[in-house]
């Protein structure tokens, strides 16, 4: 699964499927805004995502009871607060939108349409939600828990390099969850004897000088990466100067093993995707969104790219191979 198949898992492509009548008024046709901090995938793809796949089991057809109006932002968090605006002024229904700066743009955009995200770390922390059992206001989703993974992740690093003793983070300080993170990631280090070495990037012209200044350290021994944008859009760059420098590397979701990283450890992103899906289809249908708690994520996967590992020399245990959801060789 690359970056596309991540935005697939969570935002609609949706193309031609059988109506399911009893899911829709007669007649009726909805409008629904996507708000994407990353690159645009074309229809095609789309319609492949569990997003849109869940959609069409619902009953909804691009085109027929449902017109979707997309806006990316190409991982310019800066260009989000413009799209959601002017989403914003298209009489939509419902707008889907992916990370906490999604969010954050919609809801400046927005006290009225409902909202439904997926890819936010914490919305309680970062102020988007009252609590999950009572949202509030327009705001409801699926949270990715992303800042109390830090710890796991972490600690998995020590397992594949036991004598692992500084990892550097690649993050960025205009992502609030990203911010969260790193400040748990900071907690959990000292217990493991691991020292943190933060590297703030906050766009993709920052990316290759942060990488020369972390090249000159060789010190650091892992990199765990951040699934915030600009991160999330190179990181295939990203992984292969892991892989240069020898450095064993850790990422949230899947999409970064699949890109060359040592591992992933994160929620399975194709469940969100069907989650958002149903929580969509139950506000056209009357719901509030503040009727409709903020979910959290059941499923937690360990993928490992064993084709990295060899490459990097390393001879992983069997019990991490075994505890691994899918070993990428």
């Amino acid at each position: 699964m690359d970056r596309r198949r991540f935005l697939q898992g969570v935002v609609a492509g949706l193309l031609a499927a059988p109506v399911v009548a009893e899911a829709q008024q007669a007649g009726k046709v909805w409008r629904l805004g996507v708000l994407d901090p990353g690159v645009p995938v074309s229809d095609a793809e789309w319609s492949k995502t569990a997003f849109a796949e869940q959609l069409h089991r619902l009953g909804y057809v691009n085109g027929n009871n449902l017109i979707v109006y997309r806006r990316h932002a190409g991982g310019r968090i800066d260009q989000l607060p413009e799209l959601a605006t002017d989403l914003a002024g298209l009489t939509i229904d419902v707008i889907f939108t992916i990370s906490t700066p999604g969010v954050e743009a919609a809801r400046t955009a927005t006290k009225t349409i409902p909202i439904v995200f997926v890819a936010v770390g914490d919305p309680v922390k970062t102020g988007l939600v009252r609590s999950l059992a009572h949202p509030g206001g327009n705001i409801t989703g699926i949270s990715s828990q992303l800042p109390d993974l830090g710890g796991k992740q972490l600690q998995l690093l020590k397992e594949f390099v036991p004598s692992l003793s500084r990892v550097a983070v690649l993050w960025n300080s205009a992502n609030a969850a990203s911010a969260s993170a790193l400040m748990d990631q900071e907690r959990a280090a000292p217990s493991l004897g691991i020292q943190i070495k933060a590297l703030n990037i906050r766009d993709a012209a920052e990316l290759e000088p942060v990488l020369a200044l972390l090249a000159q350290d060789r010190s650091v021994g892992a990199l765990l990466v951040h699934p915030a944008a600009p991160m999330f859009e190179h990181r295939a760059r990203i992984m292969e100067f892991a892989a240069s420098r020898r450095m064993i590397s850790m990422s949230s979701f899947r999409a970064g093993a699949e890109a060359g990283g040592l591992a992933s450890y994160g929620p399975d992103l194709r469940e969100h995707g069907r989650l958002a899906a149903d929580y969509v289809d139950k506000i056209l249908k009357g719901t509030k969104p503040s009727d409709l708690p903020v979910q959290q994520p059941t499923k937690f996967e360990l993928v490992i790219n064993l084709k990295t590992a060899k490459t990097l020399g390393l001879t992983l245990p069997p019990s991490l191979l075994l505890r691994a959801d899918q070993v990428i060789e």
